[in-house]
């Protein structure tokens, strides 16, 4: 029977910097390696690239967002099907909506409420992928 201290401890958010136990620090650092909160200056040198490459900063959502314009919904759908398969390697998946030959995407983590590693690395796959 699970008591009520180490239920709390277990629903806290993943991207938590605070280790959970040394019995579960094995099989949850692999899972959270890239959760985990961007320190001041990461978020600040990642921020600055990111808008460099046409990222806007949602403040008031700490997320980050673009908008991706192709000639064709080919393009577009072909573009989101490879970003796709790259946010679930990453089990880290985007907001994102579609019209025609524009996508729409969003990035936060939704487990801390904020801008993670995990948003960061997959801009960055993003950008690749948009501009192959």
């Amino acid at each position: 029977m699970f008591t009520g201290r180490l239920v709390a401890r277990l629903l806290q958010p993943v991207c938590s910097t605070e280790v959970i136990s040394p019995a579960l620090t094995k099989h949850y650092s692999r899972m959270t390696s890239e959760a985990h909160l961007l320190t001041s200056e990461e978020r600040t040198q990642a921020v600055q690239e990111l808008r460099s490459l046409g990222w806007e900063e949602i403040t008031a959502r700490d997320a980050i967002y673009k908008e991706f314009v192709f000639k064709t919904f080919n393009q577009a759908f072909g573009f989101m099907t490879r970003v796709a398969l790259q946010a679930e390697k990453m089990n880290h998946h985007p907001e994102w909506f579609n019209v025609y030959n524009k996508v729409q995407i969003t990035l936060t983590t939704h487990d801390c409420g904020k801008l993670t590693r995990k948003d960061v690395k997959l801009a960055h796959f993003i950008e690749k992928v948009a501009t192959s």
